[in-house]
């Protein structure tokens, strides 16, 4: 929506009676939290931007990972007649808002939505989660907020381009390929320089020449017969060449998949980078969350203690604050795991507890915020400087295990019973928080899968090595379907051999032949 001068809302009178809303009511909205969430909270957002989108546009954002401008794909559309026909039928509600990382911060809302809850999403989404975006390390390590939305037009255009010219199959073919590979298409370490993805259009001519030079320099380096040395010599300066052992698989194929034309290399480029944008958001669920809650908590108690919503209004937050915080017992049946929402507020809570009134159990766990004083000086620190797994390891506090009656259980398939692994002590409870801050690890959630070498002496064969923490493997049929779509983009035959990095044994093998659909 476009955003004329602000009007200045008068302290005390009330943003809106009943539960209608207009454009003049959300802008009152905006500007009451921004009273808040900048003098009271000290947080630092991006420029917002609020879209108003009916239900349905809601779905098809739900379809297309919540990203505007998006490419079209039929997967997308399979999981909008998914998400639509539970909504239709009761049996799933929908978000009130999706917000973008971007600069500017965009925050869809539903039209649907009462006036009381618009002003809960807009305090939540337009003030919390851009807070988060703007200011943690990983956000600005590894995503480009400004030119998110240019590359995202960009990218659509040219998948639109290459189906106009090559046909609507064989795009398909390579984005199927592609989305297989998502997961093992990002960089989890720090590169040389951030994406400047503003500049990708501009810079796509200069990919494809230095694609053209390190693809001849590559096979320039086939093996001779005059020896080993020299075999050795050319195995190496290959293996520099192509950058390996290579993680990001995407990345690999991108550069020197000998086969792939420059406008399937572009493709995976492009999915490549939108798997990379969101690395950061699946590292940070819990504290984004917890921010998030945190902070329109914070928002909408200060609205209510100034005048600025009435208690009818009030009452409906909470109905809808305790719903989304609620964290079902194991034994029920809507149990699905830990909420985020309850985690993340939970802790944001007890950390302000412990910077403010601390006990001495506090004291001795938490020696350096115990008693500073200012909470949300600590939870700034803390937004900007943690990911899911080191924020739980750090800050999970024995109050806080005991609140939630936290356990460790073992549920090892070779036993015939579980084991209760650690309870309230001392010893449990570091135990307990070591275990439950692991659950948030990619490096131990995502499998460790490097391609290590290529057979250019033979048959071109691609090789991996997927390292086998605690010697657990890949499901078989599914490692062989993602191979397969490995093999395809590379064009030529694939193994991955699962080793175990504690002994080097080699605990299984799979491997795959490229179909020739691609050219």
């Amino acid at each position: 929506m476009t955003r004329p001068a602000p009007q200045k809302a008068v302290a005390g009178e009330p943003l809106f009676t009943g539960n209608d809303w207009d454009f003049d009511t959300i802008r009152r909205i905006h500007d009451a939290c921004e009273a808040v969430a900048g003098p009271e909270l000290g947080l630092s957002w991006y420029p917002n931007q609020i879209e108003i989108i009916t239900a349905e546009q809601m779905l098809d954002a739900y379809a297309s990972i919540g990203m505007p401008l998006f490419y079209k794909h039929w997967s997308f559309g399979k999981h909008f007649a998914q998400h639509e026909a539970g909504y239709r039928r009761g049996l799933m509600g929908l978000a009130y808002e999706i917000v973008i990382n971007s600069d500017p911060c965009i925050s869809y809302v539903m039209e649907e939505n009462t006036a009381t809850m618009q002003t809960l999403v807009i305090a939540h989404a337009a003030f919390g989660h851009n807070h988060f975006f703007k200011n943690n390390y990983l956000f600005k390590q590894w995503t480009d907020a400004e030119g998110i939305l240019d590359y995202l037009d960009f990218a659509k255009s040219y998948i639109t381009r290459c189906e106009e010219r090559y046909g609507h199959q064989a795009v398909e073919q390579v984005l199927d390929a592609a989305h297989a590979l998502m997961s093992q298409g990002v960089h989890r370490y720090p590169r040389k320089k951030r994406p400047d993805l503003a500049s990708e259009q501009r810079r796509e001519r200069e990919r494809v020449e230095h694609g053209e030079q390190i693809y001849n320099d590559l096979w320039r380096t086939l093996p001779q017969k005059a020896g080993a040395a020299g075999t050795d010599h050319a195995a190496e300066r290959r293996r520099a060449l192509l950058e390996l052992p290579q993680e990001n698989i995407l990345y690999f194929l991108e550069k020197v998949a000998p086969r792939l034309q420059r406008w399937q290399r572009e493709i995976l480029r492009i999915v490549r980078l939108v798997a990379q944008y969101f690395y950061p958001q699946r590292q940070t669920k819990v504290m984004n969350e917890g921010c998030a809650t945190y902070v329109h908590y914070r928002i909408m108690n200060a609205l209510s203690r100034d005048g600025r919503i009435g208690e009818a209004a009030y009452l409906e937050f909470l109905q809808s604050h305790t719903n989304v915080v609620r964290q079902p017992n194991f034994d029920e049946r809507g149990y699905g795991g830990h909420n985020p929402y309850a985690i993340g507020f939970a802790m944001m809570q007890d950390i302000a507890r412990i910077a403010e009134n601390p006990t001495a159990e506090d004291r001795q766990w938490f020696p350096d915020i115990a008693g500073v004083g200012d909470g949300m000086e600590v939870l700034r620190d803390v937004w900007s400087n943690y990911r899911d797994e080191s924020f739980i390891a750090q800050f999970l506090s024995p109050k806080l295990m005991r609140d939630m009656r936290l356990f460790h259980v073992i549920d090892d398939p070779d036993e015939p019973e579980m084991r209760v692994e650690a309870i309230h002590d001392e010893r449990g409870y570091r135990k307990m928080r070591r275990s439950f801050a692991k659950a948030y690890d990619v490096a131990w959630l995502d499998p460790d899968i490097e391609v290590v070498d290529v057979d250019l002496d033979g048959d071109r064969r691609l090789i991996l090595h997927h390292r086998a923490l605690n010697r657990i493997t890949l499901q078989a049929e599914d490692a062989r379907r993602v191979l397969q779509h490995l093999a395809d983009l590379w064009g030529y035959d694939v193994v991955m051999k699962e080793i175990d990095p504690a002994t080097g044994d080699i605990l299984a093998e799979h491997a795959m032949s490229a179909r020739p659909i691609f050219f």
